[in-house]
C-alpha cells in the first residue's frame, strides 16, 4: 500500500459526515462517520459551520485511527482528497469572511417568489432549494446583508475553501447554485446577464463576482494549506500540499458511486431526502417538478427530487422498537428495520388501502409548502403490519414517480436505475419497490453502500490517475466498475399495477395533506 496513491473522500451529508480512504486498487481500506442533524431555527432548517468543523475533525480522526491501527504507519499524506456535500442552500460571506446569515439548507421551502420570478425570467426551472433562489428571495425580503455578499457557495464549497483557500466548485454542485451552459460547462452567460440586469439597482455586485469558479471532474482544485491541514487533523500529522479535486454535490457523487454517468442511465439516492437523477441528451422544457443539473463532468442531467424520504419511516420503526421494549423484548434497531422491511413483502401490492404521507417539510411536486406527516386509512382498509410497512415504503416513492412521469412523457428514456442510500440496505425490498414504482430495472452495486464519499474519493483518484484524453465515463467503466457485481431487481406486472393503484389513491388524498398544513399548527408555526 503506497500512501501517495491513496485517496480520501469526505462528504457532508444530511445526517452523517462520512470519510472513506481508498488504496491504489480503489479498495476501501478505512472509513468513519460522524452523526449530525439539522436544527429548526426560527422556522428555518440550518446547520452551523462550527458543527461542520467539529464533524470534519472528528470524522477524520476516526478514519486516521483505524488506518494507523491497521497499517502501523502514520497517515501523513495521500495522493489526493475530495470534499462533497449536500447541494444548494444559502451560505454567504462578506469581505472579511464573516458569515452574513444562518446556513439555510436545501430542506427549506421559503423562496416561492424567487422561484416564480427567476423561472419566468430565465424560462428555466429555478427550484426554491437553489442558491440563486435563496439569494434573490433574501433581496426580495429586504435583508440588508445581501448587498454585502462577496462570496456565496455551498457547504462543500466552503469547507473546500477552508482547507485550500480556493473559491471553486465542481460542475454538479455549481449546477445547483446557478444554471450551467451544457456547451461551455460553466455558468450560463445569457442567464447571468439577465440576473445582473434584474438586481443592478439593488446590489453593488454582479453574480459571477460572488459565485465560486466552476470546474469539471479531473481539474485540479488547489492544495491543502497548513491551516487546512490543522483543521482536518489537529495532531499535525497530515502534511500540507496534498492536491484536492473539485468539491462536489451529493447528487454528483451518487452518480459516480453507481457508475450512472452515461446517457439513459441514472441513480436513485433514498435517505433523508430522495432523488432520481438521469443523464439525458434531451432538451427538457421548463417544469417546476424537474431540475436540470449537470454531472461532475458537466454533462446535462435531469433530477426528480423529494425533500422527504426515510425520516418518517424511521420514526415509525423507533415507535415499534419502543413497543417491543415495553413488552420485555430486545432487538437491535438495525435488525428490526430489516425485519420490518422484509415483512412488507407479505403485504398486498397496493398496501391494502393504506396511505402514508412522509412530509416533514414541503414538497413542490404536489404543491405543498409545509409538512405534516400523515397516515391515512379508510375504515375498510386492511390494516396489518405488512400492509402498514408496505404503505410507508410505497409512500416514500410516490413523489418521485409523479416527477418521473413528467420526464417519460417528454421522451426521456430510463434504461436502468442504480439504487444507493439507506433505503437499499435491504436491497431485495428497496430495489423491488422502486422497480415497481418506475416500471424499470433497478440495480444495486456491491460498492454503492459507501455512497457519496466513495464517489468523491473516485473523483480524487480520477484527477491524479487519468490518462491523456481519458473521459470520466471511460475511467469509471474500464478501471473502476468493470468487474463490479450488480444485483438487478425487476418488479412483476402485478407489482407495477399495485403501485399504480396505490398512486391513484395517494394523489386523491393530497388535499388531506393540504388541509392538515392549513389547519394543524405545531409549536414552530
Amino acid at each position: 500500500m503506497i500512501l501517495e496513491k491513496c485517496v480520501i473522500g469526505i462528504e457532508f451529508g444530511s445526517t452523517n459526515i462520512k470519510a472513506v480512504m481508498l488504496d491504489e486498487n480503489h479498495e476501501i481500506i478505512a472509513s468513519n462517520d460522524y452523526s449530525w442533524e439539522s436544527t429548526l431555527y426560527n422556522g428555518i432548517w440550518i446547520y452551523t459551520i462550527e458543527q461542520a468543523k467539529i464533524g470534519l475533525a472528528d470524522c477524520y480522526a476516526g478514519l486516521k485511527q483505524k488506518f494507523e491501527t491497521k497499517y502501523r504507519k502514520p497517515l501523513s499524506k495521500v495522493g489526493a482528497i475530495g470534499i462533497s456535500g449536500m447541494m444548494h442552500g444559502y451560505l454567504v460571506f462578506d469581505k472579511n469572511g464573516k458569515q452574513l446569515a444562518e446556513f439555510r439548507t436545501w430542506k427549506n421551502t421559503i423562496c416561492p417568489d424567487a422561484q416564480d420570478q427567476l423561472s419566468a425570467l430565465f424560462n428555466f426551472n429555478i427550484p426554491q432549494r437553489w442558491s440563486v433562489s435563496h439569494i434573490y428571495q433574501a433581496l426580495l425580503n429586504g435583508e440588508k446583508e445581501v448587498k454585502d455578499i462577496v462570496f456565496a457557495t455551498t457547504l462543500a464549497g466552503y469547507m473546500h475553501y477552508l482547507l485550500t483557500g480556493q473559491k471553486v466548485i465542481g460542475a454538479n454542485d455549481a449546477s445547483g447554485m446557478f444554471p450551467l451552459d451544457k456547451n461551455t460547462k460553466d455558468y450560463d452567460q445569457i442567464m447571468v446577464d439577465k440576473f445582473n440586469d434584474l438586481v443592478k439597482d439593488e446590489v453593488p455586485w454582479k453574480i459571477l463576482d460572488i459565485l465560486p469558479k466552476c470546474l469539471v471532474a479531473g481539474e485540479n482544485a488547489g492544495k491543502l494549506t497548513k491551516e487546512g491541514a490543522l483543521l482536518i487533523d489537529s495532531s499535525g500529522v497530515l502534511q500540507a500540499g496534498i492536491p484536492f479535486c473539485p468539491p462536489e454535490g451529493d447528487m454528483g457523487t451518487g452518480m459516480i458511486a453507481t457508475n450512472s454517468v452515461r446517457v439513459g442511465y441514472g441513480n436513485s439516492s433514498l435517505g433523508t431526502s430522495g432523488n432520481i437523477t438521469l443523464v439525458t441528451d434531451k432538451d427538457i422544457a421548463m417544469n417546476k417538478e424537474i431540475d436540470v443539473i449537470a454531472s461532475p463532468s458537466g454533462v446535462p442531467a435531469v433530477l426528480v427530487h423529494e425533500n422527504n424520504c426515510t425520516t418518517d419511516i424511521n420514526a415509525w420503526v423507533e415507535l415499534l422498537h419502543q413497543a417491543i421494549v415495553l413488552a420485555g423484548g430486545s432487538i437491535q434497531r438495525g435488525e428490526l428495520f430489516v425485519r420490518l422491511f422484509n415483512k412488507s413483502l407479505e403485504g398486498e401490492v397496493d398496501a391494502g388501502g393504506l396511505i402514508s404521507f412522509n412530509y416533514f417539510s414541503g414538497e413542490a411536486a404536489v404543491g405543498v409548502q409545509e409538512g405534516r406527516p400523515l397516515f391515512i386509512r379508510e375504515p375498510d382498509a386492511k390494516l396489518s403490519l405488512a400492509n402498514f410497512m408496505k404503505a410507508h415504503i410505497l409512500g416514500i416513492l410516490a413523489t418521485l414517480r409523479i416527477g418521473l412521469d413528467i420526464l417519460t412523457k417528454r421522451g426521456v428514456e430510463v434504461n436502468k436505475i442504480y439504487g444507493h442510500g439507506g433505503f437499499f440496505k435491504t436491497p431485495v425490498v428497496g430495489a423491488k419497490a422502486l422497480s415497481a414504482a418506475l416500471n424499470a430495472p433497478v440495480a444495486t452495486l456491491s460498492s454503492a453502500g459507501e455512497g457519496g464519499p466513495y464517489g468523491e474519493a473516485l473523483l480524487a483518484a480520477y484527477m491524479i490517475e487519468k490518462e491523456r484524453g481519458e473521459t470520466l465515463e471511460d475511467y469509471l467503466q474500464n478501471k473502476i466498475f468493470k468487474n463490479t457485481k450488480e444485483d438487478i431487481a425487476m418488479a412483476s406486472k402485478e407489482e407495477v399495477d399495485g403501485f399504480n393503484k396505490f398512486l391513484e389513491r395517494y394523489k386523491a388524498a393530497v388535499p388531506v395533506e393540504v388541509a392538515a398544513v392549513n389547519n394543524v399548527k405545531g409549536q414552530h408555526n
